[in-house]
């Protein structure tokens, strides 16, 4: 594994639900084409902040990869609406172009 990997288990070791730690880990994942990690972590951040709105994005586009476009479009939407509550319209806008592309 890449030292970046291991530098991030280390700090995770410390603080397990720590989001941006568990998403930056997810990212490294999805570079090595290894989805099914990456998707467990993207889950385990929402599971415990549904907040941390980058999740949804990269969520779904993970489950369009995967051949699960309607999976793909309700990430989208959840993300949209979590973007919302937080008045955060620069990713909805991109979780909008995301769920358009696929949706029409």
């Amino acid at each position: 594994m890449s030292e970046r990997i291991e530098r991030i288990k280390t700090f995770l070791k410390e603080t397990p639900d720590d989001c941006f730690l568990n998403h930056a880990l997810a990212l490294e994942y999805i570079k090595l084409g290894n989805d099914n990690d990456a998707r467990v972590l993207f889950e385990k951040n929402l599971n415990h902040d549904p907040g941390y709105i980058a999740t949804y994005y990269h969520l779904g586009k993970l489950l369009e990869r995967n051949g699960m476009q309607e999976e793909a479009i309700e990430m989208y939407q959840r993300g949209m609406k979590a973007c919302k509550e937080v008045n955060e319209m620069h990713t909805y806008s991109e979780l909008q172009s995301a769920y358009e592309d696929l949706a029409y």
